[in-house]
């Protein structure tokens, strides 16, 4: 074994840690934090394709049930869940930056990364892929009774582009890593499957860095807002994966119980930066920024929840 694979296999060991090397260099670092941030669709595509290369294409594809069972989980959290946020916030009278925010990471698709936080916590991140292509095919169609009940002004046209974009994203990038993976090593090693998810910790470390550009910045000039957003992420993110955790409990789903419960919580809320214009999703910069930070911790603050003897590494 080579000095870059031992080098990897110790980086995927302490991933975690890598993960919030990663969140501080995105605020303390503005100006490389700006500079990621221009590369950040070249990062999401070869993050995919690494989770689609540890994952392989038998254990992607999985059976007829788990293709109706991804479909009903994204219709729970992509149309069901947003429309009742919405519905009370605006019973509330409030329909703020904050509620704009928690109501469009609602409605948004697993993020790219989802696998790869479900490798950390020790677990099998198959199903979180199948989630994540399935929340990602059906976005045109869910997110339409979302826009239509938030006072926001969206285009659905550019919404349904740029789902298009990303699932053409997500089929190329693991495309061409099940080739590779058939390939080359069909029955890939202890030591293979360490090197791989070492290069998933470092690009999921350098990808957060390009979204916490506007974190580092607020901290300085409004700390105050920045303590109150972080807290709302914090809040969001927690609460949906822990009651997406305890809701699948006992009902035979224990293999991908950690996958839908991470994918609950993390969403690609950065999707609509794409689709919407500046001045809705501007403000919305400082709570994708602090919505990283638990979502980057989870596979460490969450990792006694997903804890199991079936499961755990």
């Amino acid at each position: 074994m080579g000095a870059l694979s031992r080098l990897l296999i110790a980086t995927a060991r302490h991933g975690r840690l890598v993960l919030i090397a990663g969140l501080v260099a995105g605020i303390l670092l503005p100006g490389l934090a700006g500079t990621v941030r221009g590369v950040l669709p070249e990062l999401v595509a070869c993050m995919l394709g690494v989770a689609a290369l540890r994952i392989g294409p038998s254990a992607a594809r999985g059976s007829l049930a788990d293709i109706h069972i991804s479909l009903r989980l994204v219709a729970l959290y992509q149309l069901l869940l947003p429309l009742v946020l919405a519905g009370a916030f605006l019973t509330l009278g409030w329909d703020g930056t904050l509620a704009t925010a928690m109501v469009l990471m609602a409605a948004a698709p697993s993020i790219s990364g989802s696998p790869n936080l479900t490798i950390m916590t020790g677990h099998d991140p198959a199903p979180a892929l199948r989630l994540m292509i399935a929340g990602v095919a059906l976005l045109p169609l869910t997110v339409a009774p979302v826009f239509l009940a938030w006072p926001i002004f969206g285009s659905l046209g550019a919404i349904a582009l740029a789902s298009g974009k990303l699932l053409l994203l997500i089929g190329c990038s693991s495309a061409v890593a099940f080739v590779i993976r058939q390939r080359f090593f069909p029955q890939p090693s202890i030591e293979t499957l360490g090197v791989i998810d070492g290069v998933s910790a470092l690009l999921m470390a350098v990808l957060v860095v390009g979204l916490m550009s506007a974190l580092g910045p607020a901290i300085v000039q409004t700390p105050g807002l920045v303590g109150l957003t972080l807290a709302a992420a914090f809040a969001i993110n927690f609460s949906l994966q822990i009651a997406a955790y305890m809701l699948t409990g006992g009902r035979g789903h224990e293999h991908s119980r950690v996958a839908w419960s991470i994918i609950a919580g993390n969403r690609n809320i950065a999707l609509f930066l794409v689709a919407l214009p500046a001045a809705i999703t501007d403000p919305l910069l400082l709570f994708i920024g602090c919505y990283q930070i638990p979502m980057y911790l989870t596979p460490i603050l969450l990792r006694p929840l997903y804890a199991s003897r079936t499961g755990l590494r």
